[in-house]
């Protein structure tokens, strides 16, 4: 299913989590596609969207610390 972490370790040079527990993570799955692990803002956002964006049943709004993409800008491949 995965097959890389796209960017640095989100603990790498000591960075710490601000719950201490599972890390905000950016990797790239097998088929190309990626996954995004950090905090669910579904609600919140649900209402802040812009008029043409919109959230499935199936799918939530997840906030990234903004270190945790730019330091993986360098890995994201381009397009073919």
């Amino acid at each position: 299913m995965f097959l890389r972490r796209i960017g640095p370790d989100p603990h790498a040079n000591a960075q710490r989590t601000p719950q201490l527990a599972g890390c905000p993570d950016i990797l790239e799955l097998a088929n190309g596609d990626f996954a995004i692990i950090g905090a669910d803002i579904t609600e919140s956002a649900k209402a802040q969207m812009f008029p043409t964006a919109s959230c499935g049943p199936d799918e939530r709004v997840v906030r990234i610390p903004r270190r945790i993409l730019l330091n993986a800008k360098a890995s994201i491949p381009d397009a073919p």
